[in-house]
């Protein structure tokens, strides 16, 4: 009797986890949808003002750190819609629109990645958003602006674009790669290492490109455009979306160290496992102070 009670037990126990983590999958579902649509509407204020959009009414934040108007009150309207989706949340924000408190849950938020791109009229700049949980990231979606590509992925869910799955490139050899990359623009400390490995990355690959938004850069990598990506000094606004799009996708994420502080570490590689050993390997050889 009292092994069919404790049979009996497990069972129930292994039921209402099974529930649980359904219902888990299903809120960050139903989440994810939530925010695809409020990215849609701050992605139309976006569009609307390139069309009037003029380089005086830009401002310098700091060394080749660029921020408009557009910035400022495209975080406002996406940190009002999430206070709205999930109330009681945190914020880590890039223009710092409203108070960086953290909490249990926090939305970590670029609103226009590609500043430089947006005020020179070039078609790369997106919008990034990413749902953190005890430093792991649930949701992430990046709103690819100039094609109107809208990447998005939950914990569990896989990674989507307008609704269709993707994949990381199933490429195995660095030589067939091509490689996506971004130019350090205010920290040059690792300048010299940093041209080394693009010297070795030029040779060894099918090339390197620099689109301009680390947002894009690993939206494109879980789609499978490129096969891997590295920078350096970036912030956590930057990539917490991007990462988990590549990992849901079946990629690897690592930073320079080939370890896990990618978020907040200021340095990361993106790509399926091979690509990302290789990447490692040549900036490791480079980087010798990372």
């Amino acid at each position: 009797m009292n092994e069919i009670y404790l049979i009996k037990n497990i069972l129930f126990k292994s039921l209402n986890w099974v529930k649980y983590v359904l219902l888990c999958i299903m809120n960050l579902t139903n989440l994810c949808a939530s925010v695809n649509q409020m990215m849609i509407e701050v992605g139309e204020f976006i569009i609307k003002e390139r069309l009037s959009f003029s380089k005086q009414m830009v401002s310098d934040k700091g060394l080749n750190q660029l921020v408009s108007y557009v910035d400022v009150q495209a975080e406002q309207q996406i940190v009002r819609h999430l206070s709205s989706i999930l109330p009681n949340s945190g914020f880590i924000t890039e223009e710092q629109t409203i108070s960086q408190e953290k909490k249990e849950y926090n939305w970590i938020i670029d609103p226009l990645d590609g500043t430089t791109n947006f005020i020179h009229n070039l078609p790369i700049y997106s919008i990034s958003v990413a749902l953190e949980h005890q430093n792991e990231i649930l949701i992430g979606v990046v709103y690819e602006l100039g094609k109107k590509d809208l990447f998005s992925a939950w914990k569990g869910g896989g990674a989507w674009c307008n609704g269709v799955s993707i994949q990381v490139s199933d490429e195995q050899k660095m030589q067939n790669s091509l490689i996506a990359t971004g130019f350090p623009y205010y920290d040059f400390d690792d300048l010299e290492a940093y041209i080394q490995t693009l010297k070795h990355l030029m040779k060894s690959s099918h090339g390197l490109r620099r689109m301009g938004s680390a947002a894009v850069d690993l939206a494109y990598v879980a789609a499978g455009k490129f096969e891997g990506f590295f920078e350096y000094g970036l912030n956590a606004w930057d990539v917490a979306a991007g990462c988990l799009l590549v990992e849901e996708a079946g990629g690897t994420v690592l930073d320079f160290k080939g370890q896990n502080d990618y978020i907040f570490g200021k340095s990361i590689i993106a790509g399926n496992n091979s690509i990302v050993e290789a990447l490692l390997n040549t900036i490791q050889t480079n980087f010798k102070t990372k």
